[in-house]
């Protein structure tokens, strides 16, 4: 599991289980504001969703990984799932493109944290 700093739980949970497909596998009360939250895709990747909590977790929202994709997406079905992705507003910056490894097409969550939707090809 990982985790991904957010600046809200309901926001990050609609993006998830509504544009991903991603499974609420968990969302408890732990007091305070604070909740564990936790998502999780047919792969069986799980997310940590994290409300970030001070003005350190509040400036990383977005950009966790330094302007790099940090997250991949795997799918069997890579123009079913770009639709998807698209009918939910999500933006792509690159892609598709066909690589030795398969199609990719680079995307951003809401926040601005980069993703890669990856449909392997044969060989990989």
């Amino acid at each position: 599991m990982t985790a991904l700093v957010v600046p809200d739980y309901d926001e990050a949970i609609a993006f998830f289980t509504g544009a991903l497909g991603f499974t609420l596998e968990e969302d408890s009360d732990m007091g305070g504001g604070k909740r564990w939250v936790v998502v999780s895709g047919d792969g069986g990747g799980k997310l940590l969703l994290a409300r970030a909590a001070n003005d350190a977790q509040r400036a990383a929202v977005g950009s966790q990984t330094g302007g790099r994709v940090g997250w991949f997406l795997n799918t069997e079905d890579f123009a079913a799932a770009h639709a998807r992705l698209i009918e939910h507003g999500v933006a792509f910056s690159d892609g598709p493109r066909h690589e030795s490894y398969g199609t990719v097409g680079v995307f951003s969550d809401p926040w601005g944290n980069r993703w890669d939707l990856i449909q392997p090809s044969k060989a990989a």
